[in-house]
């Protein structure tokens, strides 16, 4: 059975979709990164990278949330496009869109509006537009089909939606004003019974939700240096 490392932000609940979509069996373990559980040498013997999501698949260990995407989508065989040279590229393509782009500025953009320890304006500028700018390459894309694959849902919009939930967190409330055809796959994919049993996974449990200065010493260790 998959074990299954999870803590609820955009990232983990990309694979919680996955998996509440297609029923494949796990065991889901919290991390708790506002305590620090993800530096434990346990956890690091599994993503070295310290952050969730991460999972064990017998003796395989994979991690980062778009590469868990694709090894779980080639293991099943659901929620692929079909097999062609081309949609292969398409697909790789998006995703890694949205690991090297739409993830680093979205959460760029969050730790410099709501989280560091001074006022940042040159970095919020950075990464507020740049934020803005890949996730209108995306309504892009959905104001010309249903999904970004085409007219099939995909691990794509999987790994879009994960972002997509906190849009707001990280745009401002003009979010999906300006962006309506992710807001409307939003919508689509929240109405899924998977997606809702996907947001429950979080009240199983008890996660840390104050950023107090412990949690911030373990979310953000580079501040540490500034301490010297």
């Amino acid at each position: 059975m998959i074990k299954f490392y999870f803590h609820p932000s955009p990232n983990p609940l990309k694979i919680a979709l996955y998996l509440e979509e297609t029923g494949e069996p796990y065991e889901l373990i919290p991390v708790d990164t506002r305590k620090g559980e993800q530096h434990a040498d346990t956890f690091k013997a599994i993503n070295p990278n310290a952050k969730t999501p991460a999972m064990q698949d017998g003796d395989i260990r994979v991690f980062d949330s778009n590469a868990m995407l694709i090894y779980l989508a080639e293991k099943t065989g659901k929620f692929l496009p079909a097999n062609t040279p081309q949609n292969k590229a398409e697909m790789y393509s998006w995703l890694m869109f949205v690991a090297t782009g739409i993830g680093p500025y979205c959460g760029q953009a969050v730790h410099f509006k709501h989280f560091a320890p001074q006022p940042q304006e040159y970095a919020v500028n950075r990464y507020d537009f740049e934020a803005w700018r890949h996730w209108h390459i995306i309504d892009d894309v959905l104001a010309a089909q249903p999904y970004m694959m085409g007219n099939d849902y995909s691990i794509v919009d999987m790994s879009v939606w994960g972002w997509a939930r906190v849009a707001p967190f990280v745009l401002g409330a003009q979010a999906w004003e300006k962006l309506p055809h992710v807001k409307r796959l939003l919508d689509q994919i929240n109405a899924r019974p998977a997606a809702q049993r996907a947001e429950a996974l979080k009240t199983q449990f008890t996660f840390k939700t104050e950023v107090d200065a412990e949690a911030r010493k373990m979310l953000f260790p580079s501040n540490e240096r500034l301490k010297v």
